[in-house]
């Protein structure tokens, strides 16, 4: 199947330079760049199935900031509650008037259909697709780790907690390993994904600490899980065994840092306390979200046409 250029639903589909120029942009807009401007009133709708704070809110600043005309659909209130497709609600924006449709969805790779509709031309953001791939978390990621160590290459990232269920891990993943990061994971067995192996090497968390510059944990995603998961699941328990305590943060390098996506769940994959320690960047994270957020959106609407280049 032919991508369309004008849609972003995974950074995969793109080259080195042009991520690298993403993340540019992303950098450059967080320093005080100008925006481009648009070449005509630009509407985007925001269509999220799946519940969110940090990426809605931030997608729809991004909006804000770049000048588009936002539009967020209320699903609940929406015609997908009388049984309508996906690719109906997007033809019925689309419609409307919409340039652009920025989605969350529970459906892995809930795009590929709509890539290859022809009747489909307005612009695709993927902003979650289940347990696929996040590519503006990705990006914000990237550009947290950039703007803390100036380059990629030789870094070396800790991956903790619910693998086979987070497209955070596997989003991110493959793009550390291609930009040069070495990657590991770690985290229950039962929620380790053969998927990562490509990407990394699973080890205990305690065999992690003292040697990464980057420890990402991840939200233990109880929704996902099967009935029988949900009920032999103690937050106390997973917290001893495989969460970010304060000793196991006495082992990690002065210069390390401590991410994670987000929501956290405190004392669960990490210790309230290191939540707004010195070495967390997980709020650098959100604001960082904003701006990557914002690079996304010019590269698709510079690539329809409607935004002037820089």
């Amino acid at each position: 199947m032919e991508k369309n250029v004008h849609n972003l639903v995974d950074l995969a589909d793109l080259s080195k330079a042009e991520l690298n120029g993403l993340l540019d942009t992303a950098i450059a807009y967080q320093k005080g760049a100008a925006v481009p401007k648009l070449k005509r009133d630009v509407a985007v709708a925001n269509l999220f199935f799946e519940n969110s704070t940090r990426t809605v809110t931030s997608f729809q600043m991004a909006e804000h900031r770049l000048g588009l005309s936002r539009f967020d659909v209320n699903i609940n209130g929406s015609s997908v509650q009388k049984g309508e497709s996906l690719a109906d609600t997007v033809k019925t924006v689309q419609a409307i008037g919409m340039d652009l449709a920025v989605i969350r969805h529970s459906e892995t790779g809930w795009y590929q259909n709509l890539e290859s509709d022809p009747n489909i031309r307005l612009s695709l953001v993927n902003a979650g697709d289940g347990a696929g791939v996040h590519p503006s978390q990705t990006l914000l990621d990237l550009m947290t780790i950039k703007k803390e160590f100036g380059d990629f290459a030789g870094l070396k990232i800790g991956i903790v907690g619910d693998l086979s269920h987070s497209r955070v891990a596997k989003s991110d993943a493959k793009i550390f390993k291609e930009l040069g990061m070495q990657v590991f994971f770690a985290g229950p067995e039962e929620w380790w994904s053969e998927e990562l192996a490509e990407y990394g090497q699973y080890e205990a968390i305690d065999d992690l600490l003292e040697q990464v510059d980057v420890l990402m944990c991840l939200r233990v995603q109880l929704e996902r899980l099967e009935e029988s998961g949900r009920d032999n699941f103690t937050a106390d328990a997973y917290h001893e065994a495989y969460g970010l305590t304060k000793d196991r943060a006495k082992r990690l390098k002065g210069s390390a840092i401590i991410m994670h996506p987000a929501p956290v769940n405190r004392g669960v994959e990490i210790d309230s306390d290191l939540v707004d320690g010195a070495q967390s960047r997980i709020f650098d994270q959100m604001a960082n979200g904003v701006y990557a957020r914002m690079a996304i959106l010019t590269r698709v609407l510079q690539k329809q046409g409607l935004m002037e280049e820089k």
